[in-house]
């Protein structure tokens, strides 16, 4: 019989497989068509309508590409249409997110020191808060902001830094910053879904009906794809934070998540303008570096909580259910004498800052929290603790395996 939390690992694995497969192929896409768009240029002979075009050379080949601003004089017989990129980026993260925080949403969701919720309080708010960003956002484009885009982002970046301070005021430092990439992330899906795709359609079916399309719909599309793109670059590292605890295990995590969106901004420019004119604004590149250096020295500030804060702290229903069971001692002598010189929150081990993945193991509490990782990275696998550090005994090992498969026996 096959060992089900073997089998939600490799699930969680494929789906997070798929979601870093779709997102490359929407980034790519994203940034292509961008770089496109900024590098097209009018010439002599182009066909009535086009805006411009550009030549490529890829793969052996030359590319000739002609952008119509509006729309042709009549619709293509073969027309390619961009959208399933997106969609299953956001259906596969979204996949992801239930997986891990949702279903492991009792070690991975809920932080007991800030915001006492139950599981099922913490889903809700896990869902409907990614709604709240694509409602104001989508009014502020089509109400009094729509003719005035540097406000606009302004007032979308404030968003961003209120939603991070509000995560972080309730979930897990991990969950905090993945959540606020979903939350952006589902603003740029929303644009797609909601006015891109539908703006390009009503333009297809001008086209049919013989009628002259509105320029208006193809310069809302344009907008929005363009926020899109200023948004890409925080959201994978949003996507990316929870493998490094320097950017989600500190006080100041909700200051880091918002100074990257301005990093992402200035990355961008530099980009987008050195499409356009063939020159990018160096100054970019020297904001970044600032911006980071200030990352860095907020990262290195370390939380209040101490072990003896942790040990004092009662254990919850799902701590307890570990804690309390007969080979709990023997695995956690295990665990305390393998693993805690790393997974401390004052780290002993070289010149490591914080644990790794942000993962204390330190306390009853805290072993018995992370049971199903210590089962599958340290008990069925031989993955921690690394070799090199310290060589965890076989006897060891099977402890940890007898202890939580006991426990999900019901012995």
């Amino acid at each position: 019989m096959y060992d089900l939390a073997v089998i939600w690992e490799w699930i969680a694995f494929s789906v997070r497989w798929l979601h870093v497969i779709t997102a490359m192929a929407w980034i790519g896409a994203s940034f292509y068509f961008i770089a496109l768009d900024l590098m097209l240029k009018p010439a002599p002979g182009m066909p009535e309508g086009a805006y411009g075009e550009e030549w490529e050379v890829h793969g052996g080949g030359f590319y000739h590409t002609t952008k119509y601003l509006v729309a042709p004089a009549r619709l293509p017989e073969h027309l390619t249409w961009h959208k399933w990129q997106s969609y299953s980026t956001w259906l596969s993260g979204a996949g992801l997110m239930m997986i891990i925080y949702w279903v492991g949403g009792e070690l991975y969701l809920l932080d007991p020191t800030k915001a006492d919720l139950t599981l099922w309080q913490g889903i809700v708010i896990s869902g409907l808060s990614l709604t709240i960003g694509w409602l104001v956002y989508d009014q502020m484009c089509k109400r009094g902001l729509k003719d005035h885009p540097t406000v606009l982002m302004l007032v979308l970046f404030a968003l961003l830094v209120v939603m991070s301070w509000g995560y972080n005021q309730i979930f897990t430092g991990r969950a905090a910053l993945l959540h606020l990439g979903a939350f952006t992330a589902t603003i740029m899906t929303a644009n797609v879904f909601f006015i891109i795709m539908p703006n390009q359609r009503i333009v297809v079916a001008d086209l049919k009906a013989g009628r002259t399309p509105d320029a208006k719909y193809g310069a809302i599309a344009k907008l929005r794809s363009t926020h899109n793109n200023y948004l890409t670059l925080p959201v994978v590292f949003l996507m990316l934070s929870n493998h490094y605890p320097l950017s989600f295990a500190t006080p100041y995590a909700w200051i880091i998540a918002s100074l990257i969106f301005l990093t992402g901004v200035t990355i961008r420019h530099f980009f987008n303008t050195m499409h356009k004119t063939g020159k990018g604004p160096h100054w970019t590149w020297a904001v970044t570096i600032i911006l980071m250096i200030a990352i860095a020295w907020l990262s290195s500030v370390r939380p209040t909580e101490t072990w003896q804060d942790a040990e004092a702290r009662d254990l919850t229903a799902y701590e307890q259910k570990y804690a309390s069971a007969a080979g709990f001692d023997a695995a956690y002598d295990a665990v305390i004498g393998n693993c805690s010189m790393c997974h401390a929150r004052e780290p002993v081990w070289g010149n490591m800052l914080w644990a790794p993945k942000g993962v204390h193991l330190e306390t009853p509490g805290d072993v018995a929290r992370n049971a199903d990782q210590i089962y599958l990275q340290a008990g069925l696998s031989h993955a921690m603790p690394p070799p090199n550090a310290i060589q965890m005994d076989q006897a060891a090992r099977e402890t940890i395996v007898a202890w939580v498969r006991d426990v999900r026996a019901g012995k």
